[in-house]
């Protein structure tokens, strides 16, 4: 399963879904997908902000991690698998993005997933 469709799959339809904080775990996965696409349009005459876009999406994604890792997280044990999977898959991409050797549109792709399923989307096409 390659990333994007594992953004999907962790946030899908759930059969009890987990309702706390999403609103505001929504508003911040909108605010830094808009941060990383808005610095990739700039990147050739603002690199620092590009940088600083990509750092704090990983940032974003280890909190996360750190988050689903606890053993009192109430998201299925699948769920917290899954997202833990993809904060290490953004950590190593964001590294080639960084470089120059792959594109930041993976990033933005799983963070809108993560969003849909946020929003309650189910498995986006």
């Amino acid at each position: 399963m390659n990333s994007l469709n594992m953004a999907r799959s962790a946030y899908g339809r759930q059969q009890a879904p987990v309702r706390s904080n999403r609103k505001a775990e929504y508003d911040l996965f909108t605010q830094m997908t808009r941060r990383l696409a808005t610095a990739n349009s700039k990147r050739s005459v603002d690199f620092p902000a590009f940088v600083a876009a990509v750092h704090d999406n990983i940032v974003m994604w280890r909190t996360l991690a750190s988050d689903v890792a606890e053993p009192d997280n109430a998201l299925p044990q699948t769920l917290r698998a899954q997202l833990f999977y993809l904060y290490q898959f953004t950590v190593e991409h964001s590294r080639k993005v960084l470089a120059g050797k792959e594109k930041i549109e993976v990033l933005i792709d799983i963070n809108t997933a993560v969003m849909r399923g946020l929003r309650g989307d189910g498995d986006v096409p």
